[in-house]
């Protein structure tokens, strides 16, 4: 059974920082182009930033020059690093992976809350 178990979200100031992983297990993660994907409250879940097995990497307008997506295929560990925090960036941040179509996986999500 394959699982995807996000942490590293919490409750942080304006201009803060949060680094996010997600562990994957029962599954080949080399293999899979991973992603983090965010969701707040009656918005439509939308892609974040995502990373390709041969790390080629593509960033949401929103957080381009803010965030940074890595993944540690040793560790089978996808991380998202934010700064510059803004009150916007609240929502639940989910990752996921995508292996051969139709495969593909979610994490329950974590919350990420930006308030002072």
């Amino acid at each position: 059974q394959v699982h995807l178990v996000e942490s590293g979200g919490g409750l942080v100031q304006p201009g803060g920082s949060l680094n996010l992983s997600c562990v994957v297990s029962g599954t080949d993660f080399v293999i899979l182009h991973m992603g983090w994907y965010r969701q707040a409250p009656g918005q439509q879940r939308e892609m974040v930033a995502s990373i390709s097995p041969r790390l080629n990497l593509d960033y949401a307008d929103f957080v381009r020059g803010r965030s940074t997506i890595s993944r540690d295929n040793a560790k089978s560990t996808l991380y998202l690093q934010m700064n510059s925090l803004k009150p916007e960036d609240t929502a639940v941040y989910y990752c996921h992976g995508k292996g051969v179509f139709p495969t593909e996986y979610w994490g329950q999500g974590t919350q990420v809350t930006v308030s002072s």
